[in-house]
């Protein structure tokens, strides 16, 4: 039986990755801070983890070890989002949202080497449509994701040679946490909370999008219209898509 482990698990998107993997036969670990109303289907696991937190997260990846010697899939995607003008961001708020991340899935992904290099897995990480290209108001979000997307896109590389396949999602925006994003003062929020935000997808037909592109094994996955145009846009026109990007977020 196949064993994927999913950071971020308890959140919209999270579920939705794993009710559809447990569709499909997988047995499906969660890793989160609060794992109330997860893990009491059959099928799935969940794990109380502070990923910020070094003893938390390594207790935690080695229980899942302990318990599932061979795993097949790790999707890194737990994360922050951060709204706000980069004038009004802290450093410690800038610090804050690489940690959740940027340096908890490099952690992750240090622990799971060695499971997935024996299963010839697979390593997801979920980025953004602020990973590849600017995002008005994002600076320490877009910064974050495209510094997920450049250590996973180099482990690419050096992965290959062990048979494991290391894939990158960009939704652009999935709703998740809409009307209750729980934003702090220094603008740090819940993912898929955004007001500003364009074309919203569901977490399931995100998650329905992302494991397509896991299948057919795509190295880089544009999730959703919005994902898609962005990846086509930018690497074409860069200018352009600021603009149309400004454009439709409001900037002045």
């Amino acid at each position: 039986m196949s064993v994927a482990v999913i950071s971020g698990g308890a959140g919209g998107l999270g579920r939705a990755l794993s009710a559809a993997l447990r569709a499909e036969g997988w047995t499906v670990v969660l890793l989160d801070r609060e794992i109330a109303g997860v893990g009491a289907v059959p099928g799935e696991e969940a794990l109380a983890c502070d990923l910020t937190c070094a003893g938390d997260r390594d207790a935690a990846f080695a229980q899942v070890i302990a318990a599932h010697p061979k795993i097949d899939l790790v999707i890194y995607n737990a994360g922050v989002t951060q709204i706000g003008a980069f004038e009004e961001l802290t450093e410690a708020s800038h610090r804050k949202v690489f940690e959740i991340n940027y340096f908890a899935a490099v952690a992750m992904a240090r622990a799971f080497l060695g499971p997935l290099r024996r299963s010839r897995g697979t390593h997801l990480a979920i980025s953004s449509v602020a990973g590849f290209s600017p995002l008005y108001r994002r600076t320490a979000y877009a910064a974050s994701k495209h510094a997920l997307e450049g250590f996973f896109g180099s482990l690419r590389s050096e992965e290959r040679a062990h048979g494991v396949r290391v894939q990158i999602a960009a939704p652009s925006f999935v709703a998740t946490n809409i009307g209750r994003d729980g934003r702090q003062a220094d603008g740090i929020a819940r993912p898929g909370a955004a007001a500003d935000g364009v074309d919203y997808m569901t977490p399931k037909d995100a998650a329905k999008a992302i494991l397509r592109g896991l299948r057919r094994g795509s190295p880089m996955i544009p999730v959703g219209r919005v994902a898609r145009l962005a990846w086509w846009i930018d690497g074409l026109a860069p200018r352009l898509f600021q603009r149309l990007m400004e454009k439709n977020m409001g900037a002045r």
